[in-house]
């Protein structure tokens, strides 16, 4: 009985090694790996936040600070800040690294692309944060401005790549339309966007997608042993929280499942409870269980229903006794992410028609079709409350984009 364990320890204790030495390096550790080359002899700009850290969670601002032949001269957060000190939406202001020193500057604050006076003495551009593979999420929209800002400053750029937790191969939603960029849609890509952070860089800037068509000097720093059929699960890396509401990695494959019908504030999607983004919920809905059988009826696939009751924490509807359904993901290759919500409306307004989410927030539509990337969306979807409805301007577009993101794949 003794041999037979210490046979099953040493069987687990293999398994174990197999999955650590199979782990996926990050562009930070491989950076290290090449002895910081593109980077030697060069004042170094780091945009980054708590995210980026190497496998052993090592901050890459410490890693850069003390690498020979560099010398990091600033850093630059996205919304939250370097340190993720912020909560959502909050302006983050200017100040110096408590740690190192290193003076940081907001690119969520007054301005959300460098100036010239913030990237004075700056060599190169480092990019290192961590992406949860939605478009809404602005961290890519301050990847974005910052590459047009080296470009039109003279300035290098380097994007250190790290996975996109959903994967490679998910690609939902429409393209954005003229009139309808912002901050949470700063590109004319799909709501899931399928890139890697590096890639993504590649691509807007091999189709002129910066302003007035500027290219960057772009270098990717890949990343090894990441295939694009894995989720952040997949490749044995720790994950860090890229925001206050997404505290694991499995919140970022939920965060394109509700994040869009969050806008209207209206339903509540586990933003103030402990679920965020992976609930729904009102005080007027009359049965969970009938609401979590009628969703199930639909047999979406890669998911299950099932009823729920809580009272959030805070937000607008805190200690309000909610009714309504969990999403459970049992497919990731399968499951429609971005529809789900819509098909959460659809069932809703079947169940209490008298209850319309648009007409209860006619100041929040703006952000919902900006977060869209259209208005078409709604005003179609609003007609019947029908996903058939919509079915067309959400997948309609993925085709033809797939093939020039295509061209941009590095996995």
């Amino acid at each position: 009985m003794i041999k037979n364990f210490a046979n099953v320890l040493m069987i687990a204790m293999m398994l174990m090694t197999t999955t650590l030495n199979a782990q996926v390096k990050t562009g930070i550790e491989v950076l290290r790996e090449q002895g910081f080359a593109p980077l030697q002899g060069k004042r170094v700009g780091l945009i980054t936040n708590p995210t980026g850290v190497d496998s052993q969670l090592r901050s890459t601002i410490d890693i850069l600070a003390e690498a020979e032949g560099l010398e990091l001269v600033a850093l630059y957060g996205p919304e939250h800040g370097v340190r993720g000190d912020y909560p959502a939406g909050e302006y983050v202001e200017n100040q110096d690294d408590p740690r190192t020193g290193v003076p940081m500057f907001s690119l969520y604050g007054i301005t959300r692309k460098p100036t010239p006076e913030m990237l004075h003495g700056v060599d190169v551009l480092v990019y290192d944060i961590q992406d949860i593979g939605s478009r809404s999420y602005t961290y890519i929209s301050t990847l974005g401005l910052a590459m047009e800002a080296a470009a039109e400053n003279g300035i290098e750029f380097v994007v250190l790549d790290r996975p996109n937790p959903l994967g490679g191969n998910k690609f939902e939603g429409p393209l954005v339309e003229d009139g309808f960029i912002s901050f949470v849609s700063q590109f004319p890509i799909p709501y899931v966007h399928g890139f890697t952070v590096g890639e993504l860089a590649k691509f807007l800037n091999g189709e002129k997608m910066l302003k007035n068509g500027v290219q960057a000097r772009l270098t990717v720093i890949e990343m090894e042993g990441w295939n694009r059929e894995m989720t952040f699960e997949d490749t044995g890396l720790h994950w860090v929280m890229s925001s206050p509401h997404i505290p694991h990695a499995h919140s970022a494959y939920f965060y394109p499942v509700s994040g869009i019908l969050g806008e209207l504030y209206t339903v509540n999607i586990g933003v103030g409870y402990t679920l965020p983004f992976q609930i729904f919920g009102t005080e007027w809905l009359s049965d969970a269980e009938v609401f979590a059988e009628r969703l199930n009826k639909l047999e979406i696939p890669g998911l299950i229903f099932r009823p729920i009751h809580f009272r959030p924490y805070y937000t607008n509807m805190k200690d309000k006794r909610m009714r309504g359904v969990q999403v459970h993901i049992t497919d990731m290759q399968q499951i429609p992410l971005s529809l789900v919500q819509f098909y959460v409306l659809q069932e809703l307004y079947a169940m209490h028609p008298e209850h319309n989410v648009f007409e209860k927030a006619p100041d929040r539509l703006d952000m919902f079709d900006k977060v869209c990337g259209t208005d078409k969306v709604r005003k179609a979807f609003q007609q019947r409350f029908k996903v058939e409805d919509i079915l067309d301007l959400w997948t309609k577009e993925i085709p033809g984009f797939m093939e020039v993101a295509g061209k941009y794949f590095m996995y």
